[in-house]
């Protein structure tokens, strides 16, 4: 029998850049440098999506991002950002600051490593029980009450809710719901049901069989009526740590809804103020640049200042094979402004036309998804089997269809967050909604809520085009150009 020799390898190995350079991410949180908002400070090893990662951690924390820096060259980068929370205070709670230090300490672990794995496994799903439900995906053409129709869909396939998502842009719809099974409350595993589940629902979303694919913005080749996916988990091969909204992002980019501009119901054409009067809406301003010194493209963007802005915006660059080296953003006078110095995955920049056209048209279309028109209803209820389904069935039968809806199972209630708007296209007759309301309350606790960020300063603010000599902007472009390459030459490891 002959000897097999195995090459001896240190089990310390993959820690060996810790111990040279130190900890791979270091987190720094102040809250004495600046008066009105706290600052917090990494420096990490660089890698591809870290950037979205750590913004993503602060968003889902509801905190505010009123000012950031991004410098990345080489195999390290620095990221600072001026937060608030949702009040628009510092960061007073001791829990808060540990946690943020913890969850975006271990976005810069070395893949596969025991912090790193702990913490992926605790932020999958964010929910009591998330290996209890299977997730489903869909996509396709929307029209009013189609939500209503999906939730009915669902019900007849003795689906328990659990949890539901969706948005609709551009007449087009993206919804991830989580389900169980109604009998048993336990995952759906078997094969021959969740086809049939595909089916029926492809059938609700109006699908139809074809051959013809298109370019999706990554490059790859998308069926744009593949509309229903079901799975153990959301997002299959996209990885555990994807999170619903980056996945309803995905999503939308692969049925095009950049492409589909309509001001049918499903577009986001006009807002609301706080009355319920119709009003009309700025849209968001992108634009490119050439950065010929350095070889980048620099993408600038206004627009009305919102929660979760730079997310988007990142989570776009990030899932189109864009890699951002540097940026600024700051917000001012209710408006945002963004500047991102990018490449593509390959190293080259923007070199033609089209290419600058289509990242300037899923930016827009980023921007332009979480900002819905209508009045948002909130409902409470004890749970049960087919709850969703009965309240947007009223919805709809009243002339009221939903544009985006968030809900969620906690315990025994069922949490609901809808917006709404006319199927007509009308203003919504306030006095009718709390006639609603009154006849709802007994069963369902409702409140109307109106989002007053949007029409705060609405007639004050608003971008206007880059060439515009009255442009209110305030950019710290112009000290990136200048420095970028001081910041390139002395970036240095932690030590």
């Amino acid at each position: 029998m002959n000897k097999v020799c195995w090459p001896y390898f240190d089990p310390d190995f993959e820690n060996l850049p810790e111990r040279i350079y130190g900890p791979t991410c270091r987190v720094c949180i102040d809250n004495e440098r600046i008066e009105d908002c706290t600052v917090v400070k990494v420096n990490s090893v660089n890698k591809q999506g870290l950037h979205l990662e750590m913004v993503q951690v602060l968003t889902d924390m509801n905190l505010t991002i009123s000012k950031s820096y991004i410098s990345s060259d080489g195999g390290w980068f620095m990221d600072v950002f001026h937060v608030k929370d949702e009040n628009g205070n510092k960061l007073n709670d001791k829990k808060v600051i540990n946690y943020i230090q913890q969850a975006i300490g271990t976005t810069g672990e070395i893949p596969g490593s025991a912090m790193a794995k702990t913490y992926a496994n605790k932020a999958v799903f964010g929910s009591e029980n998330p290996s209890e439900r299977t997730a489903i995906e869909m996509t396709g053409t929307d029209h009013p009450g189609l939500f209503s129709e999906i939730s009915a869909a669902l019900a007849d396939l003795h689906c328990n809710i659990l949890e539901a998502h969706a948005w609709s842009h551009n007449d087009r719809l993206a919804c991830v719901a989580y389900v169980s099974d109604q009998s048993t409350n336990t995952p759906i595993y078997d094969p021959n049901r969740l086809a049939a589940i595909e089916d029926h629902l492809t059938t609700v979303l109006g699908a139809t069989a074809t051959t013809d694919e298109q370019p999706s913005p990554s490059g790859t080749h998308i069926n744009p009526l593949e509309a229903v996916k079901t799975g153990g988990f959301l997002g299959g091969d996209i990885g555990i740590k994807t999170k619903v909204e980056r996945r309803l992002h995905q999503l939308m980019l692969s049925v095009r809804d950049f492409d589909s501009p309509s001001i049918g119901l499903g577009s986001n054409g006009g807002g609301d103020d706080e009355g319920g009067q119709r009003r009309s809406r700025s849209p968001p301003v992108v634009w490119i640049e050439s950065c010929d010194e350095k070889g980048y493209s620099v993408v600038s963007v206004e627009c009305r200042d919102r929660p979760r802005l730079m997310f988007d915006t990142v989570c776009t660059l990030t899932d189109m094979q864009y890699v951002i080296f540097h940026a600024s953003i700051s917000s001012h006078g209710g408006l945002a402004f963004q500047e991102y110095f990018i490449r593509h995955v390959d190293g080259y920049a923007l070199n033609t036309e089209g290419e600058k056209q289509r990242v300037i048209k899923c930016l827009e279309a980023a921007i332009e998804r979480r900002v819905c028109e209508g009045v948002r209803l909130e409902l409470c209820a004890e749970n049960r089997i087919g709850l969703l389904s009965d309240i947007t069935r009223v919805l709809r039968e009243n002339g009221l269809a939903v544009v985006r809806a968030d809900v969620a199972t906690k315990g025994e209630k069922s949490m609901n967050a809808f917006y709404v708007r006319d199927v007509s296209g009308n203003e919504i007759d306030m006095d009718f909604v709390e006639s609603m309301k009154r006849e709802m309350g007994p069963i369902i606790n409702l409140a109307v809520k109106y989002d007053t960020r949007r029409s705060s300063s609405s007639s004050s603010a608003s971008p206007t085009s880059p060439s515009s000599p009255e442009r209110p902007r305030f950019s710290f472009g112009d000290m990136f150009r200048s420095q970028i390459g001081r910041l390139s030459q002395n970036f240095v490891p932690i030590k």
